[in-house]
């Protein structure tokens, strides 16, 4: 395997200079909105969320 083939399967069969960002969106106030146009603290907020799962209830 050549240098080439090992970085495409580490990236996920992109090399890095093929890559390009992915742009992240999330609900905000009943509307959705990228988090690029958030101001500084906004961005701050959002990478402080937590994410939790609910788990059933036995009955």
């Amino acid at each position: 395997m050549n240098a080439t083939q090992e970085d495409k399967e580490e990236w996920g069969g992109l090399r890095p200079e093929e890559r390009q960002p992915c742009e992240v969106w999330t609900r905000v106030m009943g509307y959705h909105r990228p988090v690029a146009s958030f101001n500084e603290g906004k961005k701050g907020e959002h990478y402080e969320r937590k994410f939790f799962v609910e788990s059933r209830l036995s009955t």
